[in-house]
């Protein structure tokens, strides 16, 4: 074991340096708390090895190494692009350097570029859920550890102060270790809106800075003046998202209470975050100068800033710094924000006289002052450290981060039935209703403001829920503004009505507004296009909806009200249900067929598409790197703005840490950049290979199915992974299942991906596609010659292909067989296996054929972190096999020992979520 690690530390030095370095801390800390053997039981370091027999403690430890292990590899990272930024004349791919590398190759001028700048919106959407295998508490301990891992690349310390720093990890190790990895009960919501809130007040808002420093300096490289963007303010527009508290698609336990609830913690953190900002700009303005001296519009907006908050207040504030009029202007600014403080932070929400109303009003002061300073001379204060604070409040608004309300379609069908019943209406079956009989009832319905019942009328569950909900969002705009609120999102949406309905709820709790053409909804409707077939239907429910006059007269009045420059429409693609309805390359090009067309669609309309790609954390589930992954959209489908969810344990290995967060978010902005105006350089056109790739697509979504509707299917899979395991986890707070069935169609995507991964098959990513593409190799060579040639420079495949080869090389044929033993019945075992077996051995054998070489050789590193893996996954899976075989026969017979077996079994789930870094 020691030789692995040896040999690995010769091939990648650093990584294996650093996790020797925390393993021996973490051996040092065990045999301090008494635990010599289980020290000596680490891996890769510890005399004994790796037990064949574990117990929980082993359980716990091997998952606290892994953490460690990823942390390594994570700041080696880091580290190897700040020292190749020094170092090297290549630019990193994806970052502002290499953006504006390719503009400057396409013959793009600089004006076009600072356009462009001014345009782009990109915003991340934080959700949670049941992916996240860790709680808030452990992620905290290891965000502090990775800050002291940091702090050990400081070539200043001397030994002493070495010797202090190990210390510290040997704390936070011990912490780790005493502390539960896995949820006890199950988490809240309002536990898992503890873990989002992190990001958004404690890592977001200093990233701002962070990204529009490295655009100013890569901009010089361009020939952007130093102080061009600042001037102008050109910087893209960056913000944030939320579903947690919002996302009430099966599950019963967001309620207009916890809506309530999220939409208040919001504010009140964005102040938190603004109010930092903001008071630490007052410290740095201490500048000898009379309010006198300033520009005379400055002095007049203080007298009508302390006019505004009352003789006592305002004056109280402005006489804090008598002589130093920028932090008297500052401080008057602190002081208006509406939030009580205790000791200098906020603590609650404020309704004080003269407060500021809309983040609009605050910018606009911010600007005030800049021009105040640059006129007195302090030009890069006021281009810089005013910059910061503007940029922060244009980011978060008073709102922190956008919340998105999410239902299924069919509960919508049933809180109108509902309605419709409350209201005496006879024919009250709307879910049965023809699509023709939907719309004519709606467009009917939408040209009158009268809703179906009063607000006291006693309601049904769903419609209950529906207008509770609703009720609070019209309640909380009324007080705070629109802003606050992302999208309805609507869940399965299936056909136009399913979007109409959605208006007509709105009406029920006054989130209309009838202006001088008719009827309105004051929030955006979006469709979710989750299934294959939903997406291929997606262009022709889009064009219907738009022409709807309720959308149309809805899309101008939030024209408007929103200050767009035209028309837009958000429509959000599932990557999950796609994958699970037809395997990974139906999902992949359906998805980017679909996104041509909508785009086109709207095009044809003059409405902007917007994107919204609800990715999740696997390569089933669309994750990918994110270069590549804007490389391989569709040409033009871009056009300036994106949205996509972080999900699950993607949110942590992405932005737990800032310098990393700071990398990827400028991927996503940077790549969104360069991509949308090398997009405007040429028409787009259709996918060279598009008669190559639809087949792939048909042919390998044909063998999925049958693999799915083989019969024995649903046995071999409820037995041979730990599906029914996860599915009574206690990792997040949203049911595993949108109604609670034992199907395969209600069954979520997540618990599913989850599963196959947990059992080492990582099916989802890869089956259908090998036989798919002997088919081609047999039935059209020139076709698949060509689909060679094409493999390293086209993005799409070329992304689609290294993907599947990423998600190949995780699964492990021998643990498959030993899950596949689990399955009582030998024939439904050996067929199963069989076709997994095959199917496995042809995609491995195209990768190799297609990519060049073999795994090891394109992925060395990645192989070399799997072998080591390796050497403690096998342990771990078997012990999880025999705890599964336990616990189905304890469930069995009744047992009380079930219970037990299960938290072990779930510690397990636990150490090969953190081994594998993913769970769905």
């Amino acid at each position: 074991m020691e030789t692995l690690l040896a040999n690995a530390q010769q091939h990648f030095k650093k990584t294996y340096q650093d996790l020797q370095h925390l393993l021996q801390l973490l051996q040092d800390v065990l045999k301090e708390s008494g635990e010599a053997q289980l020290a000596e039981q680490i891996p890769w370091i510890g005399q004994a090895g790796v037990p064949d027999e574990l117990t929980t403690r082993h359980l716990q430890l091997y998952s606290l190494v892994f953490q460690l292990m990823s942390m390594a590899e994570i700041n080696t990272a880091v580290q190897h692009r700040r020292r190749a930024e020094d170092e090297s004349g290549d630019p990193e791919p994806g970052l502002w350097v290499e953006a504006f590398r390719r503009l400057q190759e396409a013959g793009v001028s600089k004006e076009e570029a600072l356009r462009a700048l001014r345009q782009i919106s990109v915003e991340p959407v934080l959700t949670a859920h049941p992916t996240e295998a860790k709680r808030t508490t452990v992620l905290e301990h290891h965000r502090e550890l990775y800050l002291l891992l940091v702090q050990r690349e400081n070539q200043m310390y001397n030994a002493r102060e070495r010797e202090e720093l190990n210390l510290e990890i040997k704390e936070n190790l011990y912490r780790l270790w005493k502390t539960g990895e896995i949820y006890l009960e199950k988490p809240d919501v309002t536990s898992e809106l503890r873990n989002v809130m992190h990001y958004l007040l404690e890592v977001f808002p200093d990233l701002i800075q962070i990204l529009d420093r490295r655009l100013e300096k890569a901009g010089e490289s361009f020939g952007i003046a130093p102080g061009t963007l600042a001037r102008a303010h050109a910087y893209p527009k960056i913000s944030f998202g939320d579903w947690v508290g919002g996302d009430r698609d099966g599950h019963p336990l967001v309620t207009a209470d916890v809506t309530q609830h999220t939409l208040l913690r919001l504010r009140l953190n964005a102040f938190v975050a603004i109010r930092r900002k903001l008071a630490r700009l007052v410290r740095h303005l201490s500048f000898a100068c009379q309010i006198e001296e300033l520009i005379p519009e400055a002095q007049e907006r203080i007298r009508e800033m302390v006019e505004e908050l009352g003789e006592k207040t305002g004056e109280e504030a402005l006489d804090r710094n008598k002589g130093e009029a920028f932090r008297q202007m500052a401080n008057l600014m602190l002081v208006k924000l509406p939030v009580d403080t205790q000791r200098g932070h906020a603590v609650q929400l404020s309704e004080r006289p003269g407060c500021y109303f809309h983040s609009e009003d605050l910018v606009k002061d911010l600007t005030m002052l800049q021009r105040a300073l640059d006129a007195h001379g302090a030009t890069t204060v006021a281009y810089r450290e005013v910059v910061v604070v503007k940029r922060v409040v244009e980011t978060l608004g008073f709102h922190l981060a956008a919340l998105d309300i999410r239902q299924n379609s069919a509960f919508h069908d049933q809180a109108v039935s509902q309605l419709l019943k409350a209201a005496l209406v006879p024919d009250t079956d709307f879910g049965s209703w023809s699509e023709q009989k939907r719309l004519e009832f709606l467009s009917r319905e939408l040209e009158s403001a009268r809703p179906f019942t009063h607000p006291d009328a006693v309601l049904e569950d769903n419609a209950r829920a529906v207008a509770e909900c609703y009720r609070t969002l019209k309640s909380h705009t009324e007080k705070y503004g629109i802003n606050c609120l992302g999208s309805f999102i609507v869940s399965m949406t299936r056909s136009v009505s399913d979007l109409l309905v959605v208006y007509l709820l709105a009406r029920e709790a006054g989130l209309t507004e009838m202006t001088e053409e008719g009827l309105v909804c004051t929030v955006p409707v979006v469709p979710l296009l989750e299934t294959v077939d939903d997406l291929e239907r997606g262009p022709e429910i889009l064009r219907n909806f738009l022409e709807h006059p309720f959308t149309a007269r809805s899309m101008r009045y939030l024209m408007k009200t929103r200050h767009w420059e035209k028309p837009r429409q958000q429509v959000m693609v599932g990557y999950s249900d796609s994958n699970k309805d037809g395997g990974i390359m139906a999902s992949q090009w359906y998805l980017y067929k679909a996104q041509q067309r909508l785009s086109r669609a709207g095009a044809d309309m003059g409405v902007d598409i917007l994107f919204f790609h609800g990715k999740g954390g696997s390569i089933s589930r669309g994750s990918g790197p994110t270069a590549a992954f804007l490389n391989a959209l569709p040409c033009g489908t871009l056009n300036s703005r994106i949205r996509l969810t972080e999900q699950g344990e993607t949110i942590a290995q992405k932005y737990a840490y800032k310098l990393n967060a700071a990398y990827n978010l400028e991927l996503l902005v940077a790549g969104t950049f360069a991509r949308t105006v090398l997009d405007r350089q040429a028409p787009c056109e259709g996918h060279p290979m598009e008669a190559i790739l639809e087949r792939l697509a048909q042919d390998s979504r044909e063998h999925y199915a049958a693999l799915l509707h083989t019969d024995g299917f649903i046995p071999f899979f409820r037995q041979a992974t730990p599906i029914d395991a996860i599915e009574s986890s206690k990792i997040g707070s949203r049911p595993a299942k949108r109604t609670g069935a034992s199907t395969l169609a209600d069954l979520r995507a997540i618990p599913w991906v989850f599963a196959w991964g947990q059992s080492r098959y990582h099916m989802t990513s890869w089956y259908g596609l090998g036989t798919a593409l002997q088919s081609l190799e047999k039935e059209k060579p020139e076709a698949y010659t060509a689909l060679k040639a094409q493999c390293e420079d086209e993005p799409f495949l070329k992304y689609v292909l290294q993907n599947v080869d990423n998600s190949v090389g995780e699964v492990d044929e021998s643990i498959m067989a030993a899950y596949a033993a689990l399955v009582e019945d030998e024939a439904i075992r050996e067929r199963f296996l069989k076709m997994f077996r095959q199917e496995l051995s042809l995609v491995r054998q195209q990768l190799d054929q297609l990519l060049g070489g073999d795994y090891e050789s394109r992925h060395p590193r990645r192989a070399r972190s799997n072998e080591m893996r390796s050497v403690v996954l096998q342990p771990l899976h078997r012990h999880q096999i025999a705890l599964l075989e336990r616990w189905r026969a304890e469930k069995a017979r009744g047992a009380k020992q079930a219970a037990h077996t299960q938290m072990e079994l779930m510690l397990t789930i636990n150490a090969i979520a953190g081994a594998i870094g993913t769970t769905g």
